[in-house]
């Protein structure tokens, strides 16, 4: 793999609260070797010269469902698994040029999909897979319909879901343990009521102490931990003393709960633009009423949720949890947060702060000597605007990972 210096760069990333001006990077088997404010002498490597743009880590994405090609969660199971498979790879190919180099999916996608990513068969950020979440009975990732019953064997279930049912300590504990089998680097769960499932109040608790707590031991014997989906105070504490690491959404949380948060050095993942967007675009893609009605108690807490985690010192990573077409918004998150947030505080999130949830610190989220060669090049400042980092990648004049480039200016 040939070598490469990126020259007269502006560095940024969450470890700095600056642009660290007039640095020169130098890239080599896919690391960086070294980040100095001098010039590099490498006779080998290929000189890239940015000419004062910012250079950036590759971004990080902590809850994406990449095979959720469809907003009506529904007809996802009417797919056959070949297409819906290719439709994630483009998903993937888009959240690439986008400059995000890393995700971690919070339900659907498997060790299948992260692996055809590694061996080169799919262009798209590095997968850390979730597997199927767990869901009790009736829980926010219960799909059937109401008039389905109850499935009582594993031969009997059929279509493609994000999810998957397990109800008892020794069902939630298989359950975990076939996750990992399969190849899942974290384990996702329904601890709350939600948005796009049509039957459960957001306010409805879900999982006992027993379950979860069998969870996160499960989790843990592979040495990785729980992420929840939960949005009121409620769920949200429980889920922290039953053990878990990361709140998926959170957008009715109160000062008292982010507090606790804070205190169990856990982390919040917001994932604000996915509202924006069901409001709207949900019902022309087919999201249920049922679920538009449930939108807005969510959607106008969101930023003042941002405000309530920051005040309390919590750990807020960058998630979108966007759906079918609407993938495309996945940067506007930059954007919405920055009604509530400083430019630099968003960058962490997505930097620095997604590393440390995926116990990645050091290794991606930051230019420096070690670190894997993920890198974006910015043509502009976003610590100025922010909103460089909208869209389709139109301001990344380049996007490498793991030392190969997959977009560079001519």
């Amino acid at each position: 793999m040939a070598a490469v210096i990126f020259a007269n760069c502006a560095v940024l990333d969450g470890s700095h609260n600056e642009r660290r001006e007039d640095h020169h990077v130098l890239v080599e088997d896919g690391i960086i070797r070294e980040v100095v404010d001098r010039p590099i002498r490498y006779e080998a490597a290929e000189i890239v010269d940015l000419a004062g743009d910012t250079l950036m880590p590759g971004l990080i994405d902590a809850h994406v469902h990449v095979i959720a090609v469809d907003a009506a969660l529904a007809r996802l199971s009417d797919r056959p698994v070949t297409l819906l498979t290719l439709q994630a790879a483009r998903v993937l190919e888009g959240m690439l040029q986008r400059g995000f180099t890393t995700i971690r999916d919070a339900g659907g996608a498997d060790g299948g999909l992260a692996q055809a990513v590694e061996e080169g068969l799919v262009r798209g950020p590095r997968i850390f897979p979730s597997g199927l979440a767990l869901s009790q009975t009736g829980g926010h990732g219960d799909a059937r319909p109401r008039t389905q019953s109850v499935v009582t064997c594993a031969c009997c279930e059929g279509g493609i879901n994000l999810s998957r049912v397990a109800d008892g300590v020794t069902e939630c504990r298989r359950a975990s343990r076939d996750e990992l089998r399969k190849g899942a680097t974290q384990i996702k769960i329904m601890a709350s009521g939600g948005v796009a499932s049509p039957y459960d109040p957001v306010w409805n608790l879900q999982y006992s102490e027993e379950e979860v707590c069998a969870i996160v031991e499960e989790a843990r014997a592979w040495r990785t931990y729980v992420l929840a989906h939960a949005y009121t105070p409620e769920a949200i504490r429980r889920s922290i003393d039953f053990g878990v690491r990361s709140i998926e959404h959170g957008n009715l949380i109160d000062r008292a709960t982010a507090e606790h948060v804070a205190n169990a050095d856990a982390f919040v993942v917001p994932t604000l633009v996915t509202y924006d967007a069901l409001h709207r675009h949900g019902r022309e893609l087919g999201f249920p009423d049922i679920s538009m009605a449930k939108l807005a108690e969510v959607r106008e807490a969101g930023l003042n949720s941002l405000e309530i985690l920051q005040a309390a010192g919590v750990r807020i990573g960058y998630g979108t949890d966007l759906l079918g077409p609407m993938h495309r918004y996945q940067s506007r998150e930059f954007v919405i947060r920055a009604e509530a947030m400083a430019p630099f505080d968003i960058i962490r999130a997505a930097t620095t702060i997604n590393a440390e949830l995926l116990n990645r610190s050091g290794e991606i989220g930051v230019i420096a000597p070690g670190s894997r060669a993920d890198l974006i090049a910015v043509d502009g400042d976003p610590l100025a605007d922010i909103s460089v980092l909208d869209g389709q990648g139109e301001h990344l004049t380049h996007i490498m990972k793991d030392g190969v480039f997959y977009k560079r200016s001519s």
